[in-house]
């Protein structure tokens, strides 16, 4: 039997910028803007919309969009001396390929150094970031090769917003044993001991060394959700939610905002990635819906 043709999909407008509008033979849909390779919606197959954008957030060139998954680079928050994290959120990627298959459908996204990012990170690069859907999994995998003379390091991440019904009735499993960096508390370090219960509070950990799926899960009056995650390449694990005082604090969130949300990030912090010409890094972070 041959497989069926990839078919192509066209660019789109959302909100103002270019977009690829994903969409899988078995329903599964998702958005990527070309600004920033943001995914900005995943939508399972039977499923509801599962990333959380904030309805303040500005569609603008050159600016962060506030939910879905950003992709930071080569800077992780303010752990060095470009911008908060880094340029790769708020630039134009071209589009390498956009397709549907039998049974999904992909988006390849590239972006490579200019001479507006050798100004002030003077590397030369390329990243490449792929988005996959089909059924009730998501894959996104995020690839960097040097492509100059000399070496360089980087710090990166999938900044993942999931959108939630209540915080209040959630909790995430498989963190437990693990140390973290408490950033709300001056990065001391702790241990957890217990599942991760939510309660409203500035939440804004760095976990190390997760070898586990995690599981995102909400007990809801007439059902519950659980949505397992996963991450390869990726040696650290962020989980942030900004709680009420810092939440109102954003200009680009709704001051209730922090409810419906829980940032569960694949990252790479700790110990930076460190290329030599010619070489390349993956990491991934795959998510599905229980």
């Amino acid at each position: 039997m041959t497989a069926a043709t990839p078919k192509s999909i066209a660019i789109t407008r959302h909100q103002g910028l270019d977009a690829i509008e994903l969409l899988s033979p078995d329903g599964a849909r998702a958005t990527v803007l070309l600004h920033g390779a943001h995914l900005l919606s995943w939508v399972p197959a039977g499923g509801e919309e599962q990333l959380y954008v904030s309805p303040k957030t500005a569609y603008a060139n050159g600016e962060a969009i506030r939910g879905g998954v950003p992709v930071i680079f080569p800077q992780f928050a303010t752990r060095g001396p470009l911008k908060r994290h880094g340029f790769a959120r708020s630039k134009p990627w071209q589009l390498v390929s956009a397709e549907q298959g039998a049974d999904d459908a992909l988006a390849v996204l590239c972006l490579s150094d200019d001479a507006a990012s050798r100004m002030f990170w003077p590397h030369a690069f390329e990243l490449e970031l792929s988005v996959r859907i089909s059924g009730r999994e998501l894959q996104i995998e995020l690839a960097c090769e040097n492509t100059g003379e000399s070496s360089f390091d980087f710090t990166s991440a999938l900044h993942t917003y999931l959108r939630l019904n209540d915080l209040d009735s959630s909790s995430v499993e498989g963190l437990s044993g693990l140390q973290y960096e408490d950033s709300a508390a001056g990065g001391e370090l702790k241990r957890q001991r217990v599942e991760l219960l939510l309660p409203g509070g500035d939440l804004d950990r760095i976990y190390h060394g997760l070898k586990q799926d995690l599981a995102l899960k909400e007990q809801l009056i007439n059902r519950n959700r659980q949505l397992l995650i996963r991450q390869q390449g990726f040696e650290d694990t962020v989980v942030w939610n900004p709680g009420a005082e810092k939440c109102a604090a954003l200009a680009d969130m709704p001051a209730e905002g922090y409810q419906q949300m829980l940032c569960i990030e694949a990252a790479q912090i700790r110990q930076p990635v460190q290329l030599a010409p010619g070489e390349s890094w993956v990491g991934m972070q795959t998510l599905l819906l229980a």
